[in-house]
């Protein structure tokens, strides 16, 4: 495949305490592989944990005392933002256009900023684990961006599941309870008897 025909476009998302632990990362493999590659070779370039906690332990070395935004570190680009004790960090292909990466490490940092209405820490983002993985998964699906736009992004992942029965016509009062016992109870007689 031609060069910069792949619309993967992020290498990873990484979220790492200051101390260098980390707290949420996601690497995505290149859904393309190159023409003379072996088929059992990995295409990603950080393959196994041990090659990755070396790439983060050296991308916070060389973050946490910039000031900036963006770095070229191991042939990638570095996109990072620092709020109060983590460090969020959007890795792409040194081929990568920055804006585009840029807009999702704002994504990123907004979005949590808005489901946890108040200060993005290590704390917020263990206690709502499910809720970071889902609106990283919202902004970027394979290495593939879908979507930058903070609120939509709290919008799909705060969202109520859709209930399929109407909570106002189901009887809570005691005789209704009693009433679901029964019909629990000859539901799984029926069930038994059919299953022997």
């Amino acid at each position: 495949m031609a060069p910069g025909m792949s619309l993967q476009s992020v290498i990873a998302i990484i979220i790492l305490n200051t101390d260098g632990s980390r707290i949420y990362a996601k690497y995505y493999n290149n859904p393309h592989h190159a023409p003379n590659a072996p088929s059992n070779a990995s295409s990603s370039p950080y393959a196994d944990v041990k090659a990755q906690k070396t790439f983060e332990k050296g991308l916070l070395e060389k973050t946490v005392k910039q000031t900036g935004d963006i770095i070229l570190y191991d042939s990638k680009i570095c996109l990072y933002k620092m709020e109060s004790d983590v460090m969020m960090y959007v890795v792409g292909g040194v081929d990568e256009n920055e804006v585009l990466l840029y807009n999702v490490i704002l994504a990123l940092r907004d979005t949590l900023t808005l489901l946890f209405k108040q200060s993005v820490d290590k704390r917020s983002i263990i206690e709502n684990y499910d809720l970071v993985s889902l609106a990283i998964d919202e902004i970027v699906d394979d290495g593939i961006i879908l979507e930058t736009d903070p609120t939509i992004i709290v919008q799909r992942v705060s969202k109520a599941p859709t209930q399929d029965v109407n909570l106002s016509r189901v009887d809570f009062s005691e005789q209704g309870v009693n009433n679901l016992a029964q019909l629990g109870r000859a539901k799984l007689t029926d069930w038994l008897r059919q299953g022997l």
